[in-house]
């Protein structure tokens, strides 16, 4: 039996759509309706949510953004210049399978999304970035460029002092050694979304980069994703915010999406490692299982990010379609 796919409608469809982010192990909370509806309106494109199924059984989702300038259309998961995590195609109900079912039940979900989004959309470019997604073979298979990319990610696992000893020295006595009395953290609000998001660009400004994330949209994805998805921690002292960290929850995995900027205030305490401390521990303490960094491809943060002592895991830049497309999406965006 084949894989049919079904388009659901990110409005009325939202419930059935999000049972499905649920039960899959590669989706994340940017896979929610409610956030896909919000990328959506951000970058002016319009969603269209990819399921797969074998009879009634659900075997993939695949959020797909639609890109039109004039003649030129582009697909797109996530949205470009979102700022958001991975997104790209998820599965579900595949690790009970055998794996030569599991092969082909991947391939042919893959390939009926790629041929809607050739039939339906005719995109001149394509470009997807998965997440923990590993078979990326029918995107090779189907002509697609496929690049790696890497993010380090901390197992969360043993109990607080075991994961406090994997640390480096330096990180464990930047923690050990602050006095607790001088600083708090603590998960903030959502004006403290905004403080965060603030304290990156103004970062971005100063190295003469751009920084697309808009308030607006951090904002309403911390009021409109269920309670704990996006979990602003923040620094204070003596009340003053100094820093904060963005993090992306879902049931397993915390992801470091924002903030961790320098601060520009000179006090004696290592703000950021105390920051990401309490992601850690706190995620350890609730059960979750790894915090994702979010890249390691950068050199001169890699060093600050591999003192936790991470793993180094790949996911996939995955393109189609002519390159210059991407710089017009990218022109567009500097535009608006």
């Amino acid at each position: 039996m084949s894989v049919e796919i079904r388009t659901l409608n990110p409005h009325a469809d939202a419930e059935e759509w999000n049972r499905y982010v649920e039960r899959s192990d590669d989706s994340n909370p940017f896979f929610r309706a409610e956030a896909l509806r919000l990328q959506a309106v951000d970058t002016d494109t319009t969603a269209h949510l990819l399921a797969g199924f074998k009879g009634q059984e659900a075997v993939g989702i695949f959020p797909v953004f639609e890109y039109t300038k004039g003649p030129v259309t582009g697909a797109f998961s996530p949205a470009p210049h979102s700022w958001t995590t991975y997104l790209g195609p998820a599965l579900l109900n595949v690790d009970k399978l055998k794996q030569r079912k599991a092969d082909r039940r991947i391939k042919r979900f893959i390939e009926g999304c790629l041929e809607w989004i050739d039939t339906e959309l005719s995109p001149l470019y394509s470009k997807f970035v998965t997440g923990t997604l590993e078979d990326v073979r029918p995107f090779v298979w189907n002509d697609y460029d496929v690049r790696p990319s890497h993010t380090y990610v901390v197992d969360l696992d043993g109990s607080e002092a075991e994961l406090l000893n994997r640390f480096s020295s330096d990180a464990r006595s930047n923690i050990r050694n602050a006095d607790e009395d001088s600083y708090t953290i603590e998960e903030g609000d959502t004006d403290d979304v905004e403080r965060i998001v603030e304290k990156v660009r103004q970062r971005y400004e100063s190295q003469d980069q751009p920084f697309r994330l808009s308030v607006d949209f951090s904002r309403a994805v911390h009021e409109q994703l269920p309670d704990g998805a996006i979990r602003p921690y923040v620094c204070r002292v003596d009340g003053e915010f100094l820093g904060g960290i963005l993090v992306v929850e879902s049931d397993r995995t915390r992801y470091r999406w924002q903030g961790g900027v320098k601060p520009d205030a000179d006090v004696d305490i290592a703000i950021n490692d105390l920051l990401d401390w309490h992601v850690m521990r706190d995620g350890l303490h609730a059960g979750i299982e790894e915090y994702d960094l979010v890249g390691a491809g950068v050199p001169s943060i890699n060093r600050y990010k591999a003192k936790f002592n991470p793993r180094l895991e790949t996911h996939y830049e995955i393109t189609a379609g002519a390159f210059g497309i991407d710089l017009l999406v990218d022109q567009y965006q500097k535009h608006r």
